[in-house]
């Protein structure tokens, strides 16, 4: 049995899930390295190498991240989610502020003495979900409460969606549904889900209103751009034509791995676009194993939430699946010009930074969770033998 085996047995958790993550990072690698070609041609003479090998190393160091995050007893989390909430909130502040611009957005805080940006949206969005598995786990006695469980919830929710919203709209409106989604798993009454979804959108009423004060600081603009050319441009801008010209190459079976046209053509074909690129070369078979890998996840969490005697474990692990999925199948949805563009990457396939660094601490969570499952049925089973 080779050492790559003997490792995978030892693993414990759920091991269709470890193996979703690794089928997507395979994908990852593969995607990245062929996606990368123009913009090596623009800025590095041609020399992919570099792209794939900073690639690798944002994915490796990503995976031993996970794997830690997967040794630690996932009820320490809990314990965490205040101080994260704490050191969040500050850092958005100053993101909006002082953020480093980048295609004319402040999302990114640029790290001192090195050329690494980090986007505070993501820890961001890791910090909530935690948060709130917590505590809809802590006040299930009251969860039905007004004083007791809906206002300590609907402050952290509102507060952050609506500091990661003006510079990414996307994120921010992602974040929220899946708070609303772990609400209505976690039991919170309907009328106080209802209740926050009217002040979300009253909340985005203000934030339009203060970007047309404030136009540096919220992107109403380019809101109002998207949103125009999907609903008033059939065929979609440049970006939506190119992706759907990359699919439609890729036919069944694509053009093999490496054979993409519109890598040269289509922006940020090794993020936001990378999965017409994956259409392009693998064609509708590969399309289709993505969207099937994702469900697969879903599924798989879905089945945690079942098993997992815990509230804040089954809480926690699907609103980060959720996280994960509704963000792939939204990338999924601009490539085909399902909704207008929104800048959201293709989670564990997209080219490394923190988007992906986050990703993985996320799989490594719900793995925990999945470890600790695996314990409880394990010790059910045993009790259950007669002796």
């Amino acid at each position: 049995m080779s050492r790559v085996a003997q490792f995978y047995n030892t693993l414990r958790g759920d091991k269709v899930i470890w193996l979703i993550i690794t089928l997507l990072a395979l994908f990852s690698m593969l995607a990245v390295y062929s996606a990368v070609g123009s913009m090596a041609y623009r800025y590095n003479g041609g020399n992919t190498e570099r792209y794939i090998f900073q690639h690798f190393i944002f994915l490796s160091f990503g995976a031993l991240v996970m794997y830690m995050c997967y040794r630690v007893n996932y009820m320490y989390y809990a314990k965490l989610a205040p101080i994260l909430l704490i050191l969040t909130i500050p850092l958005l502040v100053y993101t909006i502020f002082f953020g480093a611009e980048i295609n004319e957005a402040r999302r990114w805080i640029q790290l001192p003495f090195t050329d690494f940006t980090f986007q505070t949206s993501d820890l961001a969005k890791l910090t909530l979900i935690i948060f709130v598995a917590k505590s809809i786990s802590k006040r299930q006695e009251n969860i039905k409460d007004l004083k007791g469980a809906f206002l300590p919830l609907i402050i952290p929710v509102v507060v952050i969606c609506a500091l990661i919203a003006p510079a990414d709209f996307s994120t921010a409106a992602l974040l929220f549904m899946t708070s609303l989604m772990m609400m209505f798993i976690g039991r919170v009454s309907l009328k106080y889900i209802a209740a926050l979804l009217v002040l979300g959108v009253i909340a985005f009423g203000l934030i339009v209103a203060l970007g047309t004060i404030f136009p540096d600081f919220v992107r109403v603009e380019t809101w109002q751009m998207r949103i125009h050319e999907f609903f008033y441009n059939t065929d979609g801008g440049y970006q939506i034509q190119q992706s759907k010209m990359a699919i439609a190459n890729g036919e069944i079976f694509g053009l093999g791995l490496g054979g993409s046209i519109q890598r040269n053509f289509l922006p940020s074909p090794y993020a936001d676009f990378i999965y017409a690129i994956i259409c392009e070369e693998t064609g509708l078979v590969g399309g289709i194993t993505m969207i099937l890998l994702y469900f697969g996840l879903l599924f798989r969490c879905t089945k945690l939430v079942t098993q997992s005697p815990k509230t804040f474990g089954s809480i926690l692990a699907m609103g980060l699946c959720l996280n994960i999925v509704i963000q792939a199948f939204a990338n999924i949805a601009v490539s085909i010009h399902l909704v207008p563009v929104t800048g959201l990457t293709l989670p564990l396939v997209s080219m490394g930074g923190t988007s992906l660094l986050f990703t993985l601490i996320s799989c490594g969570i719900i793995l925990s969770v999945s470890k600790y499952v695996d314990s409880h049925i394990a010790k059910q089973k045993l009790e259950a033998v007669p002796v």
